[in-house]
């Protein structure tokens, strides 16, 4: 447990570039002893493969001279003192009174098992021997008729060989360590150069409050580069735009909001101080302070329900029900009807969009319709013409009035919050109805947009699907 506390520790305290670069370096180096390692295994293994090639051609020649002449156990050449000299040579015999010992010793070491060979007991073998002091390589091999032959070759050059090939090597190793810890920094410091800059902006929007940062990228754009980390910058700096967007729309709302709360608490103000000096005052303006205290008092409870309704980003899943189109437009306009009295309300409905449904809230999808309906009717001089068609596959719902119009200039801030035309100023409203109406059906996934259609007025499409 206290091992793992360690480990988490030092991960904890290692920065992310120090570790990569640690990581790539072991790996390199793994790799570099790897390849070492097996080149001396092969290098090893090829200057010992030499030299029992040669001592299998000495043992073939040895062999045949023997059998032709027929020679006891004795020792043939013993010239193995010398690096350049030819192998040297003995016969040995299986059993030890065999062995000629008397008369003469022989010059390479004999034991059992060389003796086992004689007897066709065992295989050819090779074996490192030393002879006069010196390292040789040594081949035993049966020559039948109870005997064997041992040859013998100086192997110095191959024991130097391999000493000076692992010198090499471990240096060639070493280097390679060496050179892969500084590309593997390289290599960490390059790679995470954008997760670099990516901490750099996030502490700087930290510590400034300002979502105005980004990080740089490469010329081009993220693609310019095809990795990772380039779309993991990219795709942090569309995240600070949409929450600067969203930072400034707040900063926008709270603006907008307190300026038009201003004006009606300021007029609930007076009215509240006046009825509390209410002894002093006619009964006649007891009753017109009364009655604007209350109509001020609903003004200011719809402005903040409306700011409250644009607050939320999105429909409450559980009321989404399939709403048919037509009944929905229908109950709007006969409520329509009811709110404004002295206006006509027109309505045709296509027969190619009747049973058309969509998935959504009914009441939120009512109040979109009320608010167009309304706008309408606050502006047109003559009857408020609703249609409900089929276009394709989609379904359009259209609200027009015949009123004074969109001037050019307006017609790309409808939609904003707390916006109103210079023809709207003067009349009643807080310029946020039509903004909802767009939030309801963006949430809805329809398109709402607002024309200058011939003839004047005002004409709002709202499509769902298509």
């Amino acid at each position: 447990m206290s091992g793992e506390r360690r480990r988490l520790s030092w991960r904890r305290r290692r920065p992310l570039r120090t570790r990569l670069a640690l990581a790539a370096t072991a790996a390199v180096a793994l790799v570099a002893v790897g390849v070492c390692a097996a080149a001396f295994v092969v290098i090893r293994y090829e200057l010992l493969h030499q030299v029992e090639l040669n001592l299998t051609q000495s043992a073939s020649r040895a062999t045949q001279e023997v059998r032709q002449n027929g020679d006891a156990p004795r020792v043939l050449s013993a010239d193995c003192r010398y690096l350049a000299a030819p192998a040297c040579a003995q016969v040995v015999a299986a059993r030890p009174e065999q062995d000629p010992r008397g008369r003469e010793s022989y010059r390479l070491p004999v034991d059992e098992t060389a003796r086992e060979v004689a007897a066709g007991e065992r295989e050819p073998y090779y074996s490192a021997v030393t002879v006069h002091g010196r390292p040789a390589r040594m081949l035993t091999t049966p020559l039948g008729e109870g005997r064997a032959l041992q040859v013998a070759l100086r192997s110095d050059t191959v024991r130097e060989g391999v000493r000076q090939a692992a010198l090499l090597l471990a240096a060639v190793g070493a280097a390679g360590v060496l050179v892969a810890a500084g590309l593997g920094f390289w290599v960490s410091r390059t790679g995470l150069a954008p997760v670099a800059r990516l901490t750099a902006t996030a502490e700087r929007i930290t510590r400034t409050r300002d979502a105005g940062h980004r990080i740089a990228l490469p010329p081009g754009g993220a693609q310019a580069r095809e990795d990772e980390l380039s779309r993991l910058a990219a795709s942090f700096n569309t995240m600070l735009g949409a929450l600067e967007q969203s930072v400034a729309a707040q900063r926008r709302l709270v603006a907008d909001a307190s300026h038009e709360l201003r004006t009606p608490l300021t007029a609930l103000r007076t009215n509240t101080e006046l009825l509390a000096r209410a002894d002093r005052l006619t009964p006649a303006q007891r009753e017109r302070a009364s009655a604007a205290l209350g109509r001020q008092l609903r003004e200011v409870t719809a402005l903040v329900n409306d700011l409250i309704e644009l607050a939320r980003d999105e429909e409450p899943q559980p009321l989404v029900e399939q709403v048919e189109l037509v009944a929905l437009v229908r109950h709007a306009v006969a409520e329509a009807r009811g709110h404004w009295p002295t206006t006509a309300f027109a309505l045709h409905v296509a027969p190619a969009a009747e049973g058309a449904a969509v998935p959504g809230v009914p009441a939120r999808l009512t109040r979109l319709l009320t608010n167009l309906l309304d706008n309408a009717a606050k502006f047109s001089d003559g009857t408020v013409e609703s249609a409900v068609l089929a276009v394709g596959d989609a379904t359009e719902i259209t609200v027009r009035d015949h009123g004074p119009g969109l001037a050019p200039e307006d017609l790309p801030h409808v939609f904003d919050r707390f916006y109103r035309a210079e023809a709207a100023r003067a009349l009643p409203g807080s310029g946020l109805g039509l903004a909802m109406a767009q939030q309801i059906a963006r949430a809805h996934g329809a398109r709402l947009t607002a024309e200058r259609p011939e003839g004047g007025g005002a004409l709002f499409r709202l499509r769902f699907g298509g």
